[in-house]
């Protein structure tokens, strides 16, 4: 293993710890988008709220990655087999499915999630 290798597990391994806490804002912000939904806000309110929800979830994403990659091992940083046997354990599958459900979560959440709000158009004289 490399000492590249070494430093970036470790960097990984910090950047996991914030997972749970990274994840509960994402769900608080998911929770103001469904109350915004269901009380028929109007779509400056849901565009702002829809992109909040958009950073929390990347940022929970980019921690459950890191995640991903320090459960898999530092050798799994160099080589890509040793990745691919990490991936088949349980904590490997673990991790590998919620980075995966995080994923979906946000492209939903980019596709319709985020409502397009019509620019004005310049009116001509």
């Amino acid at each position: 293993m490399s000492r590249e290798a070494e430093v970036r597990y470790h960097a990984d391994q910090e950047i996991s710890k914030g997972f749970p806490q990274l994840l509960d804002k994402a769900r608080q912000a998911e929770a103001i988008v469904r109350d915004l939904r269901a009380a028929a806000a109007d779509e400056i309110e849901l565009l702002a709220a829809g992109r909040a929800f958009d950073v929390a979830l990347t940022e929970a994403l980019r921690a459950a990655e890191a995640g991903q990659r320090a459960t898999f091992g530092v050798r799994s940083y160099d080589d890509r087999i040793a990745r691919r046997k990490a991936k088949a354990t349980p904590p490997g599958a673990l991790w590998t499915a919620e980075v995966d459900r995080l994923r979906t979560l946000r492209e939903e959440n980019r596709m319709w999630g985020i409502p397009g709000v019509p620019r004005p158009v310049p009116a001509t004289a």
